[in-house]
């Protein structure tokens, strides 16, 4: 029987054989380094609303399971930093705030896929697919066999963003929750005044989150669909990510390892 912590933060949807282990140390003692080794390979994808604690999630995954991470925003600024020739042609779209349509970036997807496919333990992909034809066309090529959904509620991450105050001339970034200036309302450093952005605010937030969640659904229900999506509830990514850490190491390693 799970644990009632993990029964509380975890959404898995049937089909796989799993058995989510409640004592992580217990697990990791009972496997050695040989089946690490010879598990299967993670070809993982991780969805999350701004703010749901997506990249705190995705850093400690990729560290402790030694993947390749691949993120496409990364990826296109790369490009333009680097003013490869199809930097230059994204550049525009990119500096305009626009997004970069399939056409250009799945074939870049697909290459760096196949390339980090190298890495003996797999990768974690991050911003990719954004439609169901993305989605489609990377079934094709690069399956995935983990999607990750962190389901974080709007209220905790408006919460959690409208904590947030800034010095505007250096970009300082300061949270009253967890790294709060030491006089309230000035910057550290220099004593003038901090302010919020227009994007930070609760309802410019919400209005984000909404139009997040509208054009996310139709992935995660693609991948609903075929019983590879494993939904994360809570709210803070420190009880959410060793629910995620034993799903993973359960299916690839525990599995593997006795089939």
């Amino acid at each position: 029987m799970l644990s009632k912590p993990v029964r509380q933060v975890i959404g898995l949807s049937g089909g796989a054989k799993m058995i989510v282990m409640s004592s992580l140390q217990g697990f990791k003692r009972a496997f050695s380094v040989t089946a690490r080794n010879d598990r299967k390979k993670i070809h993982g994808i991780i969805f999350g609303a701004p703010g749901s604690g997506k990249g705190t999630i995705s850093e400690r995954i990729v560290k402790i399971f030694e993947l390749k991470h691949l993120s496409s925003g990364d990826l296109l600024r790369a490009h333009i930093n680097q003013k490869t020739e199809f930097g230059a042609k994204i550049a525009p779209i990119v500096n305009s705030g626009g997004l970069v349509g399939t056409e250009l970036l799945a074939p870049l997807i697909d290459h760096e896929l196949k390339l980090a496919d190298s890495n003996k333990c797999g990768w974690l992909l991050d911003g990719y697919p954004r439609t169901v034809d993305q989605a489609a066309l990377l079934d094709k090529s690069v399956a995935p066999n983990a999607v990750i959904y962190l389901n974080v509620p709007f209220a905790t991450i408006i919460d959690r963003i409208k904590a947030r105050w800034v010095h505007a001339p250096s970009g300082r970034v300061y949270n009253l929750d967890y790294n709060p200036p030491k006089t309230p309302g000035k910057d550290d450093q220099t004593g003038e005044p901090l302010t919020q952005r227009e994007d930070d605010k609760p309802e410019s937030v919400r209005k984000r989150l909404e139009l997040y969640q509208k054009v996310a659904d139709p992935v995660l229900d693609f991948y609903r669909s075929k019983n590879i999506l494993r939904e994360f509830k809570g709210t803070e990514s420190n009880v959410i990510f060793p629910v995620v850490q034993a799903y993973l190491e359960n299916y690839f390693i525990f599995v593997s390892a006795n089939s």
